[in-house]
């Protein structure tokens, strides 16, 4: 598979994990408002730092597990009942309920590379997301566990990262006046996102009987 192709799947799954409004697009779209695209920006740049080493160390967890394809088939069967409850969970259970102001603490651009690293290390949906991602493309075909692919991946999920972070950033004004930020529509978006991988969960369990 080429490297671009390889690169631009990494940029679309990482843009699609990252586009229900969250800790970490919400603060840097804060960021930019409060002390401008340039904070905001050394913000995401410690929010990418972070995600490409979580990248890697899902690749690498993957590529283990790709080894062990018994366990793999547990672990889809598994993931396909987590997504489908989330689904569930998001689009008929979850409520609506105002989302909570996040109003970032760190002042400088030096604390905002960090405050961007904190917050993205305590973040660890991205390691299982990605790590399920990539054992799916690697299924397909579309994916090979060497180094070249896994750090082209890796700088294309980063990318897909960033280019979300900086959306959040430059459109938050016209986002916020909409009604794309309530928790609603959140939820919404979140259930639709889970939806999509479920039904990709399930015609690759379908592929493989």
């Amino acid at each position: 598979m080429s490297i671009t192709v390889i690169f631009f799947l990494g940029l679309l799954i990482a843009l699609i994990g990252v586009i229900p409004p969250g800790l970490l697009n919400m603060t840097a779209a804060k960021i930019s408002l409060k002390d401008g695209h340039p904070s905001a920006i050394v913000f995401s740049l410690g929010v990418c730092l972070v995600v490409f080493l979580q990248t890697y160390i899902a690749a690498m967890f993957a590529r283990y597990m790709t080894n062990h394809q018994d366990v793999v088939e547990i672990l889809q069967r598994v993931a396909f009942v987590i997504f489908v409850l989330i689904t569930i969970y998001f689009l008929c259970v979850a409520k609506g309920d105002a989302q909570p102001d996040v109003e970032p603490h760190a002042r400088s651009k030096h604390s905002r590379f960090f405050q961007g690293i904190f917050l993205s290390a305590i973040n660890v949906f991205p390691i299982p997301y990605q790590a399920y991602m990539t054992i799916t493309i690697a299924s397909f075909g579309w994916f090979v566990f060497d180094t070249t692919s896994i750090v082209t991946y890796c700088s294309g999920a980063t990318t897909g990262t960033f280019v979300m972070l900086y959306m959040y950033m430059f459109f938050f004004d016209k986002i916020k006046a909409r009604k794309l930020t309530s928790q609603r529509n959140m939820n919404r978006m979140i259930g639709a996102i889970t939806c999509i991988i479920a039904i990709v969960t399930f015609i690759n369990i379908l592929m493989e009987l």
